[in-house]
């Protein structure tokens, strides 16, 4: 059973950077893709990006374009989101998600295609 962990989370000013990561354990991690989403206080979650299991491709939410970035280490079986210029509104609960299928070659965008969480770290975005 594969395990996620995200760290990275924590407080800071708008226009402000952090980087979150998601280390997995339990299984091929290489294999796989790998998901980023958000869950505001009283809004749904969210998709906010993706990562192929060959780091090929990569594909965000509108809101989040040009402005986050993921990555992922193989060799460390992590996945980062790189948050940059970020706004109040990108407050939330950030969570990685570990996908059913492997090789895929598009990012999956909804929460049906994820099967495994995290616990989630906060990220939280004064203005």
């Amino acid at each position: 059973q594969v395990q996620l962990v995200e760290s990275g989370g924590g407080l800071v000013q708008a226009g402000g950077s952090l980087r979150l990561s998601c280390a997995a354990s339990g299984r091929t991690f290489s294999f796989y893709g790998m998901g980023w989403f958000r869950q505001a206080p009283g809004k749904d979650r969210e998709f906010v990006g993706g990562i192929t299991w060959n780091g090929g491709n990569t594909d965000y939410a509108d809101s989040v374009k040009g402005r986050f970035t993921i990555s992922r280490d193989n060799a460390k079986n992590t996945v980062y989101l790189q948050m940059n210029s970020l706004r109040p509104e990108d407050t939330a609960v950030y969570y990685c998600a570990f996908p059913e299928k492997d090789f895929t070659t598009v990012v999956g965008r909804t929460i049906s295609e994820y099967i495994i969480w995290g616990q989630g770290t906060q990220v939280t975005v004064s203005s």
